[in-house]
């Protein structure tokens, strides 16, 4: 199933609605049925309580849930998840190794990285700079080459996998080029990453290290990067990652951990403001996003 974040229909509410997507065309608000599942944590927290999976308890109460036309859901749809971290992985496929060699002068940090049995994670962002669907992502205006990440997001709760969603890592190569140590300001600023449009479960993504994964980048209309790669050329497996992210590691109740990029714009491309960056990945969908200046 996909869970989407979406307004509420209810006549005279502002609040959000969880939308559930059984199949292609089937869509059910969830917070209809329950004052207690208004958001995808609460669905997860509900499946925790009775070990059971969010599909089960989805599949439960769509019965009782009034039905969503999805004729908007691109345009409306929010944040999925509001984790309450987001963390990120590096230099996971062959790749992104060549591509932070190119752009470093200390090459090797990325060479040793790549040939070891331990990932690169890193803590991305925080709820308050991370932006869902159709919002800016945000370029560093002491930056002058800052490229989108497109990468799979693995959403835990309470430490266990409990679906896929679309990130954007939006990074400033430069900074991090100039030294490794500057990593975290060319990483973790205002509107850094994106997520959305939905979190998909297993019962959607059946294998996660075998997804078409696009990037499109539009600019005053023209197409001005493009390309495609599959989740099948990670070096590391979605499992190692998580493995790292739990050693010794408080988790808090609900993060998302983007998985690595192997699509990366050449040297020469940078970001400008007004850019339309469009993620897809198969199974899961698109992650829309302009940028701004920050």
């Amino acid at each position: 199933m996909r869970y989407y974040r979406l307004p509420s229909r209810e006549r005279g509410t502002d609040s959000d609605a969880l939308v559930v997507v059984d199949g292609e065309d089937d869509a059910y608000d969830l917070s209809t049925a329950s004052d207690d599942l208004g958001s995808f944590t609460e669905l997860a927290r509900a499946a925790n309580a009775s070990d059971r999976s969010v599909d089960a308890i989805a599949r439960d109460r769509i019965p009782d849930a009034e039905s969503y036309d999805l004729d908007s859901a691109d345009s409306d749809a929010l944040l999925p998840v509001v984790p309450d971290e987001v963390w990120a992985a590096g230099v996971t496929y062959s790749i992104s190794e060549e591509a932070r060699k190119a752009e470093s002068g200390k090459p090797e940090v990325y060479i040793d990285v790549y040939d070891s049995d331990r990932p690169e994670l890193f803590l991305k962002a925080t709820p308050s700079r991370t932006v869902g669907p159709n919002e800016a992502v945000g370029i560093r205006e002491d930056s002058d080459w800052d490229v989108p990440e497109p990468e799979l997001g693995v959403v835990l709760h309470r430490e266990e996998v409990v679906g896929y969603t679309v990130g954007n890592d939006v990074s400033s190569r430069d900074i991090e080029g100039e030294n490794p140590l500057y990593l975290p300001q060319a990483k973790v600023y205002d509107r850094c990453c994106s997520l959305g449009p939905c979190v998909a479960t297993g019962g959607v993504v059946e294998d996660p290290h075998d997804l078409t994964m696009s990037l499109t980048i539009e600019r005053d209309g023209d197409v001005v990067f493009e390309d495609e790669t599959t989740t099948s050329q990670m070096a590391t497996t979605c499992e190692t990652l998580v493995k790292y992210l739990r050693r010794h590691n408080d988790l808090p109740e609900t993060l998302v951990l983007l998985t690595g990029t192997a699509l990366v714009p050449p040297e020469t491309f940078t970001l400008h403001e007004g850019d339309e960056i469009s993620i897809d990945i198969e199974d899961i969908g698109r992650l829309v996003n302009d940028t701004v200046v920050v």
